[in-house]
């Protein structure tokens, strides 16, 4: 049995795309032909994997999707038996993996009044009713409670096609014990002191992550509290414009940030409290990574894993709708608790659950059971 996966972009960094290499890995594993549709690979390519590189080269963003859409479409009917599974909400999808939130509760809730005019709003309102408009047949994998209570209410017909699966976190990703001396080297690295307190958030996407928020928030400490703080930021996006920002509220020298990498572990074993204001997030895998790592988190109720830090109390929840100075307020407090708080200890624990690392073969369970009750 073919199965073809799409997605427009693959690299190593993104949390969508890591979850999809995974995915696709494990049903290779089981014994399926696995193709996939994809505009641009950047990574090496695990075996039992067939990268098919669609020949799109439009600059337009939507004039290129639906490019990609009718070509392979026009390669997937010349197979024989083929079941399509999709990163990104296009047509043609059996089974969706919902690894972005609803466009619909983003356009109402983040976006003008004028952005329901245009061409943008025409179109990715288009292809996510392609998956959930009640005339629909695609079956849904979603991340989060969140995201069942966004789709439901937007498209009230499709609960029955939503599936939650569990997270993907990496086995590797698991902490017993803290590594203090791991601290005390990477703050070296940086140039740091070593009784500074260091600020992580890590993520691809710079403006959906919060960055901003994240620079006000550090702004608004005290003088004192500021003097021993380092916010470090990793992830691929251009940040020259948080660069600006950090200038002008004045905290230039207390603000690195590094491009993505592979050793994230090291640094969620160093820092002393993951900082991830997003505006919205299906899930948000660093989260759990770091709770999971021993790492306390300050984050948004708009994140898909906030209930996770909720639920493990591994450390606080901006609430929606967002409030600047919430977030200025539990920052402060995170910092001044963070030597008498259980939360690293808290998350710890956490991270013994089997679940939180069983995703992949959930989402191949469910592709065996879905061709099952197709046969």
């Amino acid at each position: 049995m073919h199965l073809s996966f799409l997605i427009y972009s693959y690299f190593p960094f993104g949390g969508l795309q890591r979850d999809f290499l995974r995915v696709a890995t494990e049903c290779a594993s089981r014994g399926y032909k696995i193709n996939v549709y994809t505009l641009s690979w950047d990574g090496d390519v695990p075996n039992g994997i067939n990268v098919i590189l669609v020949p799109i080269t439009i600059r337009n963003r939507i004039k290129r999707n639906r490019a990609y859409t009718e070509w392979v479409q026009a390669a997937l009917e010349q197979l024989d038996d083929s079941l399509v599974i999709g990163f990104n909400k296009m047509p043609l999808l059996d089974i969706y993996f919902a690894a972005d939130p609803c466009f619909m509760e983003k356009a109402t809730k983040q976006r003008g009044f004028y952005y329901k005019f245009t061409s943008r709003y025409r179109h990715f309102k288009e292809y996510e009713e392609a998956v959930f408009a009640a005339s629909q047949l695609t079956e849904v994998l979603i991340l989060s409670p969140h995201q069942r209570t966004a789709f439901e209410r937007y498209y009230p017909e499709c609960g029955s096609r939503l599936h939650q699966v569990p997270p993907g976190i990496s086995a590797d990703r698991k902490v017993a014990v803290i590594d203090k001396k791991m601290a005390v080297e990477l703050r070296a690295e940086l140039g740091l002191a070593v009784n500074t307190k260091l600020l992580l958030q890590v993520g691809s996407g710079f403006r959906v992550k919060g960055v901003d928020r994240a620079l006000k928030a550090l702004a608004a400490l005290s003088k004192s509290e500021l003097e021993h703080c380092h916010y470090l930021l990793i992830g691929q996006d251009n940040p020259a414009r948080y660069i600006r920002l950090a200038k002008k509220l004045g905290v230039a020298d207390q603000f690195t940030v590094l491009s993505g990498r592979d050793d994230i572990p090291r640094f969620l074993a160093a820092a002393d409290l993951l900082l991830h204001p997003a505006y919205s997030e299906s899930a948000g895998y660093t989260l759990l990574e770091a709770t999971i790592a021993g790492l306390p988190v300050l984050t948004t109720a708009t994140c898909g894993y906030a209930f996770h830090i909720e639920q493990a109390n591994s450390g606080l929840v901006c609430s929606e709708p967002f409030d600047q100075a919430q977030l200025n307020s539990n920052l402060a407090k995170m910092l001044e608790e963070l030597e008498t708080a259980t939360w690293s200890q808290n998350g710890l624990e956490y991270g013994k659950q089997e679940e939180l690392y069983s995703q992949a073969s959930a989402v191949a369970d469910f592709v065996d059971e879905f061709l099952a009750r197709e046969a």
